[in-house]
């Protein structure tokens, strides 16, 4: 942790009748301490100043900071000065309070997760944020920050920045075949946000809305927000079944699918669904929102063009996001929509945040205009080819009768089915023990029984790293198999 001295500007509570000096100030710093206004690696200042600060004697202050010492809360070393500790004696209970309450906070398919700090394998959310081109991007922003006002002075556009909504309509263009125009664009600060908003412009309370099972939990969370009744509908290896969906509510107002790269089973939709899909819409008047999260990481075959692109843009909204593309906290993705549903968006959007940073997408806009955008699809591609083989080459080597992985060379992240008889929940906690990071399939379930699998994420990680993380899924699984969930 980088070291930083205090100006110690702390205000300390006034001093109780018949307190002593010492125990004031001990107990000031301590508390100034715990609750993290003097921050670990903070150096305070020498006895000399500190006394001279706060009007008492140099004996005391040196007499506090060697209880301060004696107690864990601070390290003294002569000529280096008083340092506040990176561990603290009463920091542990108050993390793990912490933490609780971070996870009551959390939506439920999320509970006992706690993928926090470095990535472990096989963590699935993030990309090899180690091959971005930082440089580059550092480039170009800096380049984009020196024209003040190429930004600054950008009128208010509740769309978003306008050139970026015109890049990104020539984009989705040529590599997915969207048929749109910048007009029909929104820029969102990611699919999470663009469901929101959508959830809200379509429903009205108690509207059905279909949603893939398994299938994304943050849909379920943006539909359950808006009141709407979810209607889970079954996937299977050609996507969501259509049938079974007019059998169980034929007049949904929307629904909700991932054909490019059905989330979490990892299957393409066929034709002949996405047609069905496309009829049914039609007929009934729906809105199907076509979520495109990771379809640029197509490793084998012709990509697949939207549904968006077969249904002529008329009710299908198709949402995708920049984050994953380049890195997390870029907060960039976008919605395309209807004609007829542009204004009624927009006005929803309007009364939330206006619309995303704009210099953000000033630099974004410059990033795919000058061709780098694209350059950096095709190398991560084919590091993410690479790294997807190498963990199936380790997979079919060390976990025949464990797991099984299909062929399914697309994506981020892969599905991994247990053959152990154990349950996706059991896999997950037992992995967890053992350092590796998964997500059990149950956790997209909306009514369905267990699918017996886990999602391993593969791009954030080298083959050296894939090799070690499968060593430790054998070794877990293997340790416990014939067990029962």
């Amino acid at each position: 942790m980088s070291k930083q001295i205090s100006s110690l500007e702390l205000t300390l509570e006034d001093r109780a009748d018949g307190q002593t000096l010492s125990a004031w100030l001990y107990g000031g710093l301590c508390r100034s301490i715990l609750d993290g206004r003097l921050r670990p690696g903070t150096r305070l200042p020498a006895t000399r100043d500190f006394a001279e600060q706060y009007g008492v004697s140099r004996g005391i202050v040196v007499e506090v900071f060697e209880q301060l010492q004696a107690n864990g809360y601070v390290s003294c070393r002569v000529g280096a000065g008083t340092w506040v500790n990176d561990r603290l004696p009463e920091r542990a209970p108050r993390e793990a309070r912490r933490r609780a309450r971070l996870a009551k906070a959390l939506p439920e398919p999320l509970a006992g997760l706690n993928f926090i700090g470095p990535a472990r394998p096989f963590r699935m959310h993030e990309p090899a944020l180690s091959h971005f081109p930082a440089k580059v991007w550092a480039r170009v922003a800096n380049r984009r920050l020196r024209r003040f006002s190429s930004w600054l002075e950008v009128r208010d556009n509740v769309r978003g920045y306008w050139p970026l909504c015109e890049a990104v309509a020539e984009y989705l263009g040529s590599s997915r075949g969207v048929k749109c125009t910048a007009d029909q664009i929104a820029i969102v600060s990611g699919v999470q946000q663009g469901l929101d908003l959508l959830a809200r412009c379509l429903l009205k309370p108690g509207d059905p809305v279909w949603i893939e099972d398994p299938g994304y939990f943050g849909a379920a969370i943006a539909f359950r927000n808006a009141n709407a009744k979810i209607v889970p509908v079954p996937v299977d290896q050609q996507g969501i079944s259509v049938s079974v969906g007019r059998k169980l509510c034929a007049r949904a107002k929307a629904a909700y699918v991932t054909p490019g790269h059905q989330f979490p089973l990892g299957t393409t939709m066929s034709l002949e669904r996405r047609l069905a899909l496309i009829a049914w819409a039609q007929e009934t008047g729906a809105y199907v929102i076509e979520d495109d999260y990771d379809s640029e990481f197509r490793f084998e075959g012709r990509p697949v063009t939207a549904l968006q692109a077969l249904d002529g843009g008329r009710n299908v909204v198709f949402v995708g996001t920049f984050n994953k593309l380049l890195f997390p906290s870029l907060r960039l993705g976008y919605v395309v929509l209807p004609p007829e549903l542009v204004d009624s968006f927009l006005s929803l959007r309007y009364g939330t945040d206006l619309r995303a940073t704009g210099v953000d997408q000033a630099i974004l806009c410059d990033f795919i205009e000058e061709g780098h955008l694209g350059r950096h699809i095709r190398r991560m591609r084919e590091l993410y080819a690479a790294r997807l083989t190498s963990l199936l080459h380790e997979a079919d080597r060390q976990l025949k009768g464990l797991l099984e992985i299909p062929n399914i060379r697309a994506g981020l992240y892969t599905v991994a089915f247990l053959r152990n008889r154990m349950s996706s929940k059991q896999a997950e906690t037992i992995l967890s023990q053992r350092g590796v990071e998964t997500m059990g399939l149950h956790r997209f379930s909306l009514g369905q029984p267990d699918f017996r699998g886990l999602l391993l994420g593969f791009a954030a990680f080298d083959e050296n790293t894939i090799r070690r993380g499968v060593e430790l899924m054998a070794a877990g699984l293997g340790d416990h198999a014939g067990g029962c969930g």
